[in-house]
């Protein structure tokens, strides 16, 4: 039976974690798109996507977990909500870069559509990348708060329990 302390991996550097988290987001991406396709002739295509959706994201929080950060195990539920939330916000800001475009060209070919997208995606993912590394799988955590210890009491030079100052007074 493997102990917590025998199930934790070193944690890959930043270039190795984001390598990683590229190649097994990407994957997951890829297969989500032809999933989305496949899908979406047999129910309606927003549904297809939400449900792809949400089953790529826990797929991918687990993806990384265990592989691209090497948590050593599976992602709590704190960390499967944590990286809905992060993946909510790289979705609204793709949405709102296509938005803000619409807003500011008439009428955008598909290169310029392009560009903008998978500039805003690039960005979404680096940063959702650093919130997983630095916040949601990040190492040496305390899980708890801190304790207090008792200190002992100097005077001058020669360390005295509390309790004998409290006895000599």
């Amino acid at each position: 039976m493997a102990t917590a302390e025998s199930r934790q991996r070193k944690a890959p550097g930043a270039i190795a974690a984001f390598a990683r988290f590229v190649l097994s987001g990407g994957g997951v991406g890829l297969a989500s798109s032809l999933a989305v396709a496949a899908l979406a002739y047999r129910i309606p295509w927003v549904l297809a996507n939400a449900v792809v959706t949400v089953l790529a994201t826990l797929l991918a929080t687990e993806m990384h977990a265990r592989f691209t950060f090497g948590a050593g195990g599976r992602a709590s539920r704190r960390q499967h909500v944590q990286s809905a939330a992060c993946a909510a916000a790289g979705y609204a800001m793709t949405c709102a870069a296509m938005v803000l475009l619409r807003q500011t060209v008439a009428s955008p070919g598909m290169l310029l559509d392009q560009v903008v997208y998978l500039s805003a995606s690039a960005l979404a993912g680096t940063a959702r990348f650093l919130v997983l590394r630095l916040v949601v799988f990040a190492r040496d955590r305390s899980r708890t708060a801190p304790t207090a210890r008792p200190v002992a009491v100097t005077h001058g030079s020669a360390r005295t329990d509390p309790a004998e100052l409290c006895r000599a007074a």
